[in-house]
């Protein structure tokens, strides 16, 4: 039913706002909102003494709001704020005239016996409204919007004629582009009675600036109501428990998954008259968010990141999505890799196998699901030719891939579970360390449906739960591999272990789930990489972001190799991250017939050459000079460097390379030991393709992808680059104390041998 406001039964006009305005069903949707309300609770408007402003957070939330209104949009503020800002004057006020007046009685200053007197707050706001609204003007003059200030009491939404002028005001106010202030008028409202608005559900009074905002909301058709304090939103038990969760999207019928727990730090709202307010205003078709203001990491873009869509505070929706959230998708990830990891290895390679088996058996209803993508992105247009060979499968592509799966199921039984390293510590007292699982790996990839039973299959043999996030280009492909994943994981009754994201949730907020995610692995363009790296908080990232991969060809060089490595490495597959971008030469080689035949090479392969500085002051008439050294091309195009020795190549690749995989072409073994041992790249080839880096090339089943970082894994990442370890000690009544100086027990720490590893 429609809520009647202070018991007054529903308004006719009120009913139509009702009925006509629906709210935003998903965040991603706020950006198209045209009218905003932003409240300012107290905490934020006010400092931590609760006497005086916030400056710093104030200019920030100004500089937000008029970056939207200068979008175009409609801005109103309903700000607190005027009682501190006035309490900090009193004070000043009080005190100034306290120490004059005692100093004329007694002749001599007692200021330390003075107290600082209690004041009234309608007093402070009569004081403060003035300053507080004359800050507001100075700070909005600077983005040349003008702003206008509104005082309202409760009485002013009981009387209609009343609540009609103060409609048509703030209608006219917002059509010449003006943002209203509005404040309740503290100076005259009565004091407040204890939870009077929270007797009856259905009454809403003002008794707060949220109801106040609400209402505003609700009255004006407002598409958003960002409701801003010192709480990060709502929790599902009190803020600071050791279980309390934030809520991301809040639903009507979810009141009983919510403690309240107190209210803000100052000001009158409590949480619950947040979610009472927040609720009213839903259901008169205002989306709202409740969010924290107060952050000094986030409060510079919160409000612009709320209307992007991004994951801050809590969302009120009336819309329930059908599947589970990704925060529960993370959960159930986490408990389904438990129980991958406490299988046997056999079952777990079992998995993998009927994995294979089902990209051929099921290859028709593949092809057909990504002749669907396929079809879509030709439509669109929107993807290069280079993403579009990417996208597509074929029964050649999937038969590889079942037999890479194979391969890795057969490579996988003893990779969980494996001790490393025992020492017999003292008598009785041994340690071993163990290979274990990370945990939760959650893995972007861009238009690469083979990815995703690659993927699926290492974390299944490593025992890790997977959160998969897939491009939209390849959502149909994508939908079946993953169907096919859970088909072979229901084996074992761990069918939850691998999870596909399908909300739409943006990457960069997946990024931020530091408590349910242990490593991102990104698996696409460099720049996806880099905003990943740039998103990830308190995540680690593995990857690279960019695959800048040199070839150097030494004076000592064979001509019969020269050629057919560097045709491979830069013409079979130009995308590919090992794919050659520079070719360095040594100056002894310019104009022998070992260099012609290699520009003929590239011609006749239509590689657009671009020539280094160097290599440009060698000739007379130049291809086009390279823009930057350090460039991915990721096409039929290389650049060409000169060198004076292998020192300098090698001082290039580390000054312009991207520590990915470097290659020297040579006779000498000295030269070429010398370039293995000092290139600083995960990957460091003699007279081979740069495009042998490559997991299911090294004989590692399939890779997650090549790392460039230097911790934990580097190069092409196979199943050993998804484990960690840890440590188990088995003692008998050990303790530290029989280890002291004149303890009865001494440290042997000697090796044992390992355990022997499983022919396979």
């Amino acid at each position: 039913g429609l809520l009647s406001i202070d018991g007054l039964g529903p308004r006719p006009h009120l009913q139509e706002a009702l009925r006509m305005s629906v709210s935003f069903a998903h965040r991603s949707e706020l950006k198209h909102a045209k009218r905003i309300v932003v409240k300012l609770g107290s905490a934020v408007v006010t400092r931590g003494d609760e006497c005086g402003l916030a400056l710093g957070r104030l200019a920030s939330i100004v500089e937000q709001v008029s970056m939207l209104q200068n979008q175009g949009r409609e801005m109103m503020i309903v700000t607190s704020g005027a009682v501190a800002f006035g309490k900090q004057r009193l004070r000043h006020e009080i005190l100034l005239s306290q120490s004059v007046r005692q100093a004329l009685h007694s002749g001599q200053s007692q200021l330390k016996d003075m107290a600082i007197p209690v004041l009234e707050a309608r007093a402070c706001a009569a004081a403060g409204q003035s300053g507080l609204m004359a800050l507001y003007e100075a700070m909005f003059t600077q983005y040349s919007i003008c702003a206008a200030q509104i005082l309202v009491t409760n009485l002013d939404f009981h009387d209609e004629q009343k609540r009609r002028n103060l409609n048509g005001t703030l209608h006219e106010l917002l059509r010449m582009n003006i943002v209203p202030i509005i404040n309740t008028n503290d100076a005259v409202v009565p004091p407040p009675e204890p939870n009077s608005d929270l007797q009856g559900v259905n009454v809403i009074s003002v008794k707060d600036n949220d109801s106040l905002a609400a209402r505003l909301a609700v009255e004006m058709k407002t598409d958003l109501l960002i409701v801003l304090s010192d709480v990060e939103g709502l929790f599902d038990s009190p803020p600071g428990s050791d279980d309390a969760k934030l809520i991301d999207i809040f639903y009507p019928g979810d009141q009983q998954s919510v403690t309240f727990g107190t209210k803000s730090r100052v000001g009158m709202g409590g949480m619950e008259a947040k979610v009472k307010a927040a609720l009213w205003a839903l259901q008169g078709g205002t989306s709202v968010v409740i969010a924290n203001g107060t952050h000094p990491k986030i409060s510079g873009h919160v409000i612009t990141d709320i209307v992007e869509g991004k994951k801050v505070g809590t969302f009120f929706s009336e819309v329930k999505p059908a599947g589970p959230t990704v925060e529960q998708q993370a959960e159930m990830a986490r408990a389904g890799g438990r129980t991958l990891a406490a299988l046997q290895p056999e079952q777990r390679a079992e998995i993998i196998y009927r994995l294979a088996d089902l990209l051929t058996d099921q290859r028709e209803e593949i092809l057909l699901a990504n002749k669907k993508d396929l079809q879509e992105a030709e439509n669109k247009g929107r993807l290069a030719l280079p993403l579009l060979k990417r996208l597509s499968l074929s029964t050649s592509k999937l038969n590889s891939l079942a037999i890479g799966l194979r391969q890795i199921a057969a490579s996988s039984r003893d990779s969980v579970g494996r001790v490393i390293r025992r020492t017999r510590i003292a008598k009785d007292l041994d340690l071993e360390q163990v290979t274990v699982p990370i945990g939760v790996l959650l893995v972007i990839f861009e238009s690469r449906p083979d990815c995703l039973p690659q993927v699926s299959a290492l974390a299944i043999a490593s025992g890790n739960g997977l959160l998969l996030k897939g491009g939209k280009e390849a959502a149909h492909s994508n939908q079946i591999l993953h169907h096919l994943t859970q088909e072979a994981l229901s084996v074992h009754g761990v069918r939850d272990a691998v999870q596909l994201v399908n909300t739409r949730e943006e990457v960069e907020d997946l990024c931020r789930l530091d408590k349910l995610i242990d490593l991102i692995i990104p698996r696409g363009s460099s720049q996806l990489v880099r905003n990943i790296q740039k998103a990830a908080k308190g995540i680690p990232v593995m990857g690279h972001s960019e695959g800048i991969c040199h070839v150097y060809v030494d004076t000592d060089a064979s001509v019969e190799k020269v050629t057919r490595i560097i045709r491979d490495s830069k013409c079979e597959y130009p995308a590919a991250c090992n794919a050659l971008e520079t070719l360095l030469i040594h100056r002894d080689l310019l104009r022998t017939p070992l260099f012609d035949q290699i520009i003929d090479m590239l011609r006749v392969e239509q590689v657009k050459i671009h020539a280094g500085p160097k290599f440009a002051s060698y000739l007379t008439f130049s291809p086009s000079e390279v823009k930057s050294l350090r460039t991915e091309y990721g096409d039929l195009e290389c650049c060409i460097e000169v060198v004076d020795s292998v020192q300098e190549a090698i001082e290039h690749i580390h000054k312009y390379g991207s520590s990915h995989t470097d290659v020297i072409i040579t006779e000498n073994e000295k030269t070429a030991e010398f370039f293995l041992q000092h290139v600083d790249s995960a990957c460091v080839f003699w007279n081979a393709s740069t495009r042998f880096s490559d997991g299911y090339r090294f004989g590692l089943g399939a890779e997650v992808g090549i790392s460039t970082s230097r911790i934990h894994a580097r190069g092409p990442v196979g199943i050993e680059g998804l484990l960690t370890t840890k440590w188990l000690l088995r003692g008998d009544n050990h303790v530290v104390s029989d280890f002291s100086e004149h303890g009865s027990m001494k440290y042997l720490h000697e090796s044992l041998p390992l355990p022997q590893r499983n022919a396979s």
